[in-house]
């Protein structure tokens, strides 16, 4: 290691990342603790001060586990950045003499694997000890074990492709790899978009196609009034892992479909599925996914650009204990190194994303013709979940994707106040 600026700035943006992550966390609980008794007003009629405990319990214990977690994910990377690692592995370690294409693949998924390992134990915790205690996890050791098995496998043969395809393209043409790359990134993403509800997600889930009946009906209307195709309607089994409930759009084109797990279908009438279906047609009409995929279009190229210049500088990887440029390497001590910059845009996306979330509320509003529906689903959604009611305003901003439940409800409700008593003109 070479103590000079780029080190301290890096060391310096990196503890000031876990300061604000901890104090984050820390705000969140102690205000959690303080009106975690409190029954919102618009969740009166649907959970009782027993049910709110266990939603404020189920936040702390979750919390926690992510605090210690974090702790040993910024500890496990800090120190294949700093222990002089990194340099005997792409030197004089086992990849010595290999060709950079596979030196670089295999460099990555040792570094990978080594991160992996550590958070093992907190998924194993988090799995069988956390969510068994709340009677959410359902899964069996072998299932857990089949399924990481499965990720693995799967996350190495796409991720060792698309990493192969970019180290060659450096190797082979180091000026302009980075806009090919971009290419194939974009090509890369379409791809697996297509196929990943028909060869990746029945992996691990068995999708049903639902039946003729009143749901599928009611759905089907939704849709024509949407004005979109309806595409396949799907019945996935999840309460085979956990009692969690949820939804999904997923696919393109002819790999289009609607999901719907076991658990929503189980526990929400009719209205309050079509309801959240609404919600999520809202995204595909207000243009939300398609601004999505451009942004991050746009994002990967100016990432990749930046990552050029990176693997380019020699000084970063005479900082970090290499003797000479090692272009495998650089790349992955940038993605290492980038995580703590990274953190600090975190509340530009949630704010983005938070603006699409309320804007496809409204939609599914104005598509139903009612916000009763989405907030009867929203509310037991939250008790279904033990969603937190009451998060710190700060630590809303900068985390959540999505409006916090009661803010959500109440404008659901006032919309439909509105509509039922119009103000006289």
């Amino acid at each position: 290691m070479h103590l000079n600026a780029l080190l301290m700035t890096f060391l310096t943006v990196f503890a000031l990342s876990v300061v604000v992550r901890s104090v984050l966390r820390r705000l969140n609980i102690h205000h959690l603790r303080r009106f975690g008794a409190v029954v919102p007003g618009v969740f009166r009629d649907s959970i009782d001060e027993g049910t709110l405990l266990r939603m404020r319990d189920y936040t702390v214990s979750l919390s926690r586990l992510g605090s210690v977690e974090l702790v040993a994910g910024d500890g496990a990377a800090l120190a294949l950045i700093l222990s002089g690692f990194l340099p005997w592995l792409s030197g004089t370690g086992i990849l010595a003499g290999l060709p950079p294409v596979a030196a670089g693949v295999l460099f990555f998924f040792a570094c990978t694997l080594i991160l992996e390992v550590v958070e093992i134990p907190f998924d194993l915790y988090r799995t069988f000890v956390i969510e068994k205690r709340f009677a959410f996890s359902t899964t069996t050791f072998g299932l857990w074990l089949a399924d990481l098995a499965k990720s693995l496998v799967l996350s190495g043969i796409i991720l060792g492709t698309l990493l192969a395809i970019f180290l060659a393209l450096i190797y082979g043409v180091p000026g302009l790899w980075w806009l090919l790359a971009w290419a194939c990134f974009a090509a890369f993403q379409l791809v697996l978009t297509l196929a990943y509800p028909v060869a990746i997600a029945p992996l691990f889930n068995k999708f049903t196609p639902i039946e003729e009946g009143e749901l599928k009906t009611c759905i089907r209307s939704l849709m024509e009034r949407a004005g979109l195709g309806f595409g396949g309607l799907f019945r996935m089994d999840a309460s085979l892992r956990s009692t969690h409930s949820n939804a999904y759009f997923t696919g393109i084109g002819k790999t289009k479909r609607i999901v719907l797990f076991d658990t929503l279908m189980d526990t929400h009438t009719t209205d309050e599925i079509t309801a959240v279906l609404a919600h999520e047609l809202g995204h595909l009409k207000k243009g939300h996914v398609k601004k999505q995929l451009l942004l991050s279009m746009v994002l990967s190229l100016v990432g990749l650009y930046l990552a050029a210049l990176f693997i380019a500088w020699p000084l970063p990887y005479e900082t970090f204990g290499f003797t000479g440029v090692v272009s495998y390497a650089g790349l992955f001590l940038l993605a290492l190194a980038s995580r703590p910059f990274a953190f600090f845009l975190t509340p530009f996306g949630s704010m983005l994303s938070r603006r699409f979330e309320r804007q496809a509320d409204a939609y599914a509003y104005g598509l139903t013709g009612a916000a009763l529906p989405l907030a009867q689903a929203l509310k037991r959604i939250a008790k279904d979940n033990l969603a937190n009611l009451h998060p710190h305003p700060l630590y809303a901003w900068f985390y959540y994707s999505h409006p916090p439940l009661v803010e959500r409800i109440e404008a659901l409700e006032k919309a439909g106040s509105d509509a039922a008593h119009p103000s006289a003109v």
